[in-house]
């Protein structure tokens, strides 16, 4: 009887198992199923139509590249109007790879080489949800950066080696250019990276390592592959060095997710791209595990992505970054944001006219109704209430008319902001990589719960920046609840200088007149973390209440010499409720003190064992 029972449940389990692989084998999609021959060049954007065409069709598609070569050429793209946060306003964006209203899809690419032809945005995600994307290698042929070895430097010139079958290159009265398949670029800057380590050269970054009059350069073509560079100047790169040469606009991104939910993406190597990495705008919980920015080591390349690597901007949900890596970026690895807008006129008790202010923000669907909205009064950046949205009308890409439930604050005038507080993620970032890229490492702008673990830091400029602010980038988001533990802060961080890079770790918001009474971030805890600074610099804060800097491990390294203005190891600027405890400090750590600008020492709690003194 036993064996009938054991008989008919095997019978049962091969039945079940055949079924799902039958249900599997109905929603999976393969690109070769239309004809497509891997590693042909041949253009597989109409494959790609077609292929995802059919995924909708099915309720749980699964669309499998096998592992090979996959070209994207411009031709049958499709083409669509996108407002992209930080990126330069063109009238369409070029979408090869759209993934538009789908409910549930993945994409397996089998570790496959998709390359990019011109210029283009490899992934689009549009009003979708439950999408994964894994196992792909993205880059182009021929980049949208350039590179050169330094062959020789003398008082009155460089000579730069080119590899001129990537980057082509011509010279037009005297100024360099780049061209490429259906583009043409002038040069416009450079960062230098070190033959050796492959990092930024210390002491470069946006302050130069051309020197300021480097533009005046009239340039001329020794050979194919040599040009020369004809320019005085007091700094000029080193022999042996290399120079990303930025040429070319920011406008697509390597991958743009829009007003979408739950997005997986696994296993993604993005060698290059046109603008920002991964831009995600107005979508949640979003999760990204092992994806790198980084360069394609098999090309001999020193130039990774166009700008930031990944990028988030008024976004909801929870965000996870696991087991990344970021390096040779032009811009920052990590960035999160929510974007404020200037009121214009009050045009009655319920209702603003507001406008976008920076050029590469403009035209988003900043609200819809229910959305809670804060006020924030220009001077001190305070929050000063809220109100739930009633509606919302665009007047333009850079205007709109936005209406309360209720009257806003009476206090709020012309010229003070709007927040939307509904787009607001949590942060997780950990197991990570963030190498020697220009700029800083993480920049975290959310009142959301964020938590930045078990990462190595090698940051050009500042590791992580918290910043805020509704008068510049007007990239708002009051931070309230951060803690940053068991990182390691390697000596390279802050070896140049860039915008708001005053510390290791530099807490930064633009106030034109903080209230002490009235601090801008809150509740900021770091913890157990190991620093190894080479300069005075490790922890610079402005208007925190509630800033703790406990059980940190610094040592000192000698590898570089020390050049930042700030000679403090830690600056409290109008901060309250400061700790500074159970640190160990060893070698001849520089400074050993705090500075403290409109904080009394009442607010700073200090253990004296550290040998961590307060100076004027």
């Amino acid at each position: 009887m036993n064996r009938v029972v054991i008989k008919y449940k095997v019978l049962f389990l091969f039945l079940a198992m055949s079924l799902e692989t039958i249900c599997f084998s109905q929603d999976t999609v393969r690109i070769t199923d239309y004809g497509y021959v891997a590693g042909s060049r041949v253009n597989v954007v109409p494959y790609v139509l077609k292929a995802l065409n059919d995924c909708k069709t099915k309720k749980a598609a699964v669309l499998v590249f096998p592992k090979g070569r996959y070209d994207f050429w411009p031709q049958y793209v499709t083409e669509k109007l996108y407002y992209e946060s930080n990126t330069d306003v063109i009238p369409l964006r070029r979408c090869p790879i759209l993934i538009e209203g789908f409910n549930k899809l993945e994409i397996n690419c089998n570790n496959a080489d998709f390359i990019f032809h011109d210029r283009m945005q490899p992934f689009t995600i549009d009003s979708s949800k439950n999408i994964t994307i894994r196992n792909v290698n993205i880059d182009w042929d021929i980049p949208l950066t350039a590179q050169a070895e330094i062959a020789n430097v003398s008082d009155d010139y460089i000579d730069l080696s080119i590899n001129a079958y990537e980057s082509p290159y011509i010279i037009e009265k005297t100024k360099l250019f780049f061209v490429g398949e259906g583009w043409k670029s002038e040069w416009w800057g450079a960062m230098e990276f070190d033959k050796n380590t492959k990092q930024v050269s210390p002491q470069t970054g946006d302050a130069g390592c051309m020197g300021d009059n480097f533009k005046n350069y009239k340039a001329i073509e020794l050979k194919k592959g040599v040009v020369r560079l004809q320019y005085t100047g007091k700094h000029k790169p080193l022999k042996g060095n290399w120079l990303v040469l930025r040429h070319s606009a920011r406008d697509h991104a390597g991958t743009f997710i829009i007003n979408s939910r739950n997005i997986v993406i696994e296993n993604m190597n993005m060698y290059h791209c046109a603008g920002l990495g991964i831009l995600s705008q107005y979508s949640g919980d979003l999760h990204f595990k092992k994806v790198n920015v980084v360069p394609n080591a098999a090309k001999n390349r020193i130039l990774s992505g166009h700008d930031d690597g990944t990028h988030f901007s008024n976004c909801s949900g929870q965000i996870t970054i696991d087991s990344c890596r970021f390096l040779s970026l032009m811009d920052d690895p990590v960035n999160v944001h929510g974007t404020s807008v200037r009121i214009i006129k009050k045009l009655s008790d319920t209702k603003l006219l507001c406008r976008f202010m920076h050029e590469q923000s403009i035209g988003f669907v900043w609200a819809r109704q229910g959305e809670t909205i804060g006020f924030i009064e220009n001077e001190a950046m305070n929050t000063v209430d809220t109100r739930k949205t009633e509606s919302i009308q665009f007047n333009s890409p850079e205007e709109f008319e936005i209406s309360f439930s209720k009257p806003v604050p009476t206090t709020i005038t012309e010229g003070d902001a709007l927040e939307n507080l509904t787009c607001t993620p949590d942060v997780l970032i950990k197991n990570s990589f963030f190498g020697s890229n220009r700029a800083r490492g993480i920049l975290i702008s959310t009142p959301g719960k964020v938590v930045i673990e078990n990462n190595v830091f090698e940051s050009s400029g500042s590791a992580i920046l918290i910043p805020g602010d509704a008068n510049g980038w007007y990239e708002s988001g009051a931070v309230k609840d951060v803690t940053i533990r068991n990182n390691i802060f390697n000596d390279p961080c802050l070896t140049s200088l860039y915008q708001f890079c005053d510390g290791i770790i530099s807490i930064y918001p633009e106030i034109p007149r903080p209230d002490i009474n009235k601090p801008f971030h809150r509740n900021i805890h770091i913890d157990n973390n190991v620093f190894h600074p080479f300069d005075y610099s490790v922890l610079y804060a402005k208007s925190v209440e509630g800033l703790y800097f406990n059980n940190n491990n610094i040592i000192r390294s000698t590898r570089y010499k020390r050049f930042h203005y700030r000679k403090y190891m830690f600056t409290f600027e109008y901060c309250k409720k400061v700790e500074v405890s159970n640190n160990h400090l060893q070698g001849d750590v520089l400074g050993k003190n705090i500075k403290l600008v409109a904080t009394s020492k009442t607010e700073l709690h200090l253990k004296k064992q550290q040998d961590i003194t307060v100076g004027e």
